[in-house]
């Protein structure tokens, strides 16, 4: 092998070491069941800020983070919480998307899938570090978790699969049945 190549490969692990590193760190941050989530403000596919405020002691809450807009896992997903959206009434539930693309890819996204629910714009990613929401595939693809929060503001239920799209929404349905039972 020639030198400049085990430098550069020499250079891609330190990097991976280090990102992994990171990811350590931030998971010591992050939101589990019995936590309180954090307070934040976003806008949403409007451009409208959504408080989160507004909607802690009023209604259980399922908060979704996914890796991208219009993506075949995503899409997959969003179009399985808009299909059981009135389950996710019933269970006095809002569904909240939140991903880092911005506003005007919100609205494409929630237009071209007739989205009924808020999707909301974390540019830069700070709520869902603030979560804890941990990143896969060494850092380069943002993790896809869904929290399930009751009245009070406390998680009761996590659900982490990059690869199990659909099973967050039977996973929410799940928890929010345990607990308005």
């Amino acid at each position: 092998m020639n030198r400049r190549f085990l430098c550069t490969l020499s250079i891609v692990f330190l990097i991976l070491i280090n990102n992994c590193s990171a990811q350590t760190d931030k998971s010591m941050n992050k939101v589990e069941i019995g936590s309180h989530i954090p307070l934040f403000s976003l806008p949403d596919q409007d451009g409208k800020m959504f408080d989160i405020n507004s909607k802690v002691g009023e209604k259980n809450l399922v908060i979704y983070f996914y890796p991208k807009d219009d993506t075949p896992g995503c899409t997959k997903e969003a179009c399985t919480f808009r299909d059981q959206y009135d389950a996710f009434r019933e269970a006095g539930a809002e569904v909240i998307g939140i991903s880092s693309d911005d506003v005007v890819s919100h609205k494409k996204f929630a237009l071209k899938h007739r989205l009924t629910f808020p999707l909301l714009s974390d540019e830069g990613g700070k709520i869902r570090k603030q979560f804890g929401v941990p990143a896969n595939l060494f850092g380069l693809l943002a993790g896809r978790v869904t929290y399930v929060v009751n009245k009070q503001g406390i998680v009761i239920h996590v659900f982490n699969s990059q690869n199990q799209s659909e099973k967050h929404i039977t996973q929410a349905l799940k928890a929010l049945a345990a607990i308005n039972h």
